[in-house]
């Protein structure tokens, strides 16, 4: 069932332009969007890339990164025959990334003129409480996908949401923590995550906001996309594809 009107109206309505900006601490380059260059350096790529090969069934593709930071995981479905192109704002994240073409600029202004198979829109960016940003970067999704492609998202999952709480962990010699839990609003959520690696610590201070299934569905049809199944069954990673009714139009764009 399509959502209505009403459920887009009250998702804008709970983006709270009073929220904090993400920020963030420590060593080295800081993004303005929070993130340290050095930590993120240091992480392995996780099951990210695994996750995005499967939804390609296992074949190669072209895929767009939107948002790719370090290139932790352009660089991996790089290596599993993948041709990527990889977006970032930061010139410093982009220096690490390895066997994909990089393109410095913000997700929301990339006007590439290229369509792709696979744009990706990882990290949890479309939890953020800004609904005009979040429009934005669904249409840039839109704009770049081919029209038998499909986009993966990675939100943060209803149960991240129901169960956020202060937590302490280690891993492969790092210390990761999440601090300062807070609830600033209805389906909002703000925290600090703390890291520690080699003697440094960097912070992270954020805002994030749960879409629900009904929002999700309203800002993918109003970008000119269509939700089309879950990729985990926790419902972290979701596919959408183009709404042929809907797509916005793709002049001046040539087919990869």
């Amino acid at each position: 069932m399509l959502p209505g009107r009403a459920a887009v109206d009250r998702m804008r309505l709970v983006a709270v332009p009073s929220l904090p900006a993400n920020k963030g601490t420590g060593p080295g380059v800081i993004t303005p969007d929070g993130c340290a260059v050095e930590f993120y350096a240091m992480l392995s790529a996780g099951p990210e890339p695994e996750i995005v090969h499967a939804a390609c069934g296992r074949a190669p593709s072209t895929i767009l990164e939107l948002g790719a930071g370090t290139g932790r995981i352009s660089s991996a479905l790089a290596t599993l025959g993948h041709f990527v192109v990889a977006v970032d704002e930061s010139p410093e994240m982009l220096a690490h990334v390895r066997h994909a073409e990089t393109v410095r600029a913000r997700i929301e202004g990339l006007r590439l003129g290229r369509r792709f198979g696979v744009v990706l829109l990882p990290s949890y960016l479309i939890n953020a409480p800004d609904a005009q940003l979040r429009d934005a970067f669904l249409q840039t999704c839109a704009q770049h996908v081919s029209p038998a492609g499909c986009v993966i998202i990675q939100q943060h999952s209803p149960a991240w949401f129901a169960n956020a709480a202060v937590w302490e962990r280690e891993s492969n010699g790092m210390i990761m923590r999440l601090t300062d839990v807070q609830r600033p609003g209805p389906d909002l959520v703000s925290a600090t995550a703390e890291y520690e690696a080699e003697g440094r610590t960097w912070t992270h201070s954020f805002t994030v906001m749960r879409l629900n299934e009904v929002d999700l569905c309203s800002s993918l049809l109003a970008a000119g996309l269509r939700f089309d199944r879950y990729l985990s069954s926790d419902q972290e990673w979701v596919c959408a594809r183009p709404d042929a009714h809907r797509q916005p139009g793709r002049q001046g764009e040539a087919p990869r």
